[in-house]
């Protein structure tokens, strides 16, 4: 059950006790807000974000936060459960190298550009010139389709408790959802600032009203970009299983499960009809399968949500970050955080101290994440990774 804090305006739940400072005085922030609707709840693992917690959820009314759907608009998890039985490490070293043939990391793209008929439809009543900055970035989205982007974007080849090798992967709308964010949180202050609408602790949490031509078109532009992300991990998806099959020929699949962690959408909660934004949060609905994946080196889990009202149906996103970037490649030994990995017998993504900040000594403990949320989700599958790509 979570801890609630009722100092402010609206009370805040939280389901851990560990919350640092910073993204705790984002929660107060978010609670004090005119149009929130019943409380703020915070996952257990939260952490400091832009405006928002990162692990948070809020309901709003009337009106869509840019900047508490994050600028990684519709990030989320793919995960796919191979045929399998057993891999080899060198089925599984060839593997990866396939993968990296076919998926580009990191700031790379495409140099081609992808199938049109791959991207997804826009939202009813909307086209692509009705979407500024979709209209203007959709060709250089066409070359982002199908890749896997950097931070904490991972391609991970594990081996499931049901017995299964099973294939995950993390990554989001890349640049086109950056600039969308980017774009109306800009004219979402702008408004705000000429309105006298938000105090000086909330100017990261700039609004915009649904009933407006602007949150209209901030909602079907989000709305794309959680479609294209979802379009994109599943063509990644299709490439991983590809690389896959270029090994192990004969090697059968299940069918994906996809879901998103940044987004906001219209949903029913506390019997009124309300805006939800999930900022790193999975929804976990009663019986809805989710991912909530771990740190690299970490299990993840595949997930059943028990449908926690005081959640607003939601539950974590991931392990959620321990240290900052920075302080990661300050505080951690690189030789150390290898021989981790090494030791569990995992191929990693650890070469150079810049890669401390995706480290597992980075993350808090996905077992205490876990503990903290029984009573939002089950755990259906423990994945251990085997193989990790990252960015």
């Amino acid at each position: 059950m979570p801890k609630i804090i009722n100092s402010e305006r609206k009370p805040i739940k939280l389901w851990l006790d560990d919350i640092e400072a910073g993204a705790l005085e984002q929660a107060r922030n978010l609670a004090n807000l005119p149009f929130l609707v019943s409380h703020v709840a915070v996952m257990p693992d939260a952490h400091l974000g832009y405006g928002m917690p990162i692990g948070g959820v809020i309901a709003t009314a009337g009106v869509i936060i840019p900047n508490a759907v994050g600028v990684d608009i519709g990030c989320g998890m793919c995960a796919v459960r191979t045929g399998l039985r057993r891999i080899s490490t060198l089925e599984l070293q060839e593997t990866v190298t396939e993968i990296r043939k076919l998926v580009p990391v990191g700031f790379r793209h495409h140099q081609c550009r992808q199938d049109k008929s791959l991207m997804p439809p826009f939202p009813e009543g909307f086209s692509k010139k009705d979407l500024p900055v979709i209209n203007r970035e959709y060709n250089n989205a066409l070359t982002q389709l199908g890749t896997l982007g950097g931070g904490n974007h991972f391609i991970e080849i594990q081996k499931g408790s049901d017995g299964y090798i099973w294939l995950m992967l993390h990554s989001g709308s890349r640049n086109l959802g950056f600039k969308v964010a980017d774009y109306y949180n800009r004219r979402a202050r702008e408004l705000n600032r000429k309105r006298g609408e938000l105090p000086a602790a909330a100017r990261e949490l700039a609004f915009l009203d649904l009933d407006s031509d602007l949150g209209r078109r901030y909602l079907a532009a989000m709305t794309f970009c959680v479609r294209f992300a979802a379009a994109n991990r599943l063509l990644m998806m299709a490439r991983l299983k590809e690389a896959l099959e270029r090994v192990l020929p004969g090697v059968t699949f299940a069918e994906p499960l996809d879901i998103a962690h940044n987004y906001a959408a219209r949903e029913t909660h506390f019997g009124r009809e309300v805006i939800i934004h999930r900022k790193g949060a999975t929804r976990a609905r009663t019986g809805e399968l989710g991912i909530v994946p771990g740190s690299q080196g970490a299990p993840s889990y595949i997930v059943r949500g028990k449908g926690n009202p005081e959640s607003f149906l939601s539950c974590a996103h991931g392990a959620g970050r321990r240290l900052g970037r920075k302080q990661a490649r300050r505080q951690l030994d690189l030789a150390c955080e290898r021989r981790r990995l090494e030791k569990e017998g995992i191929l990693h993504s650890l070469y150079k101290p810049k890669d401390l900040d995706e480290a597992a000594g980075a993350y808090k403990d996905i077992g205490r994440v876990m503990e903290n949320q029984q009573d939002l989700v089950e755990v259906v599958t423990e994945l251990k990774p085997l193989a990790v790509i990252k960015g």
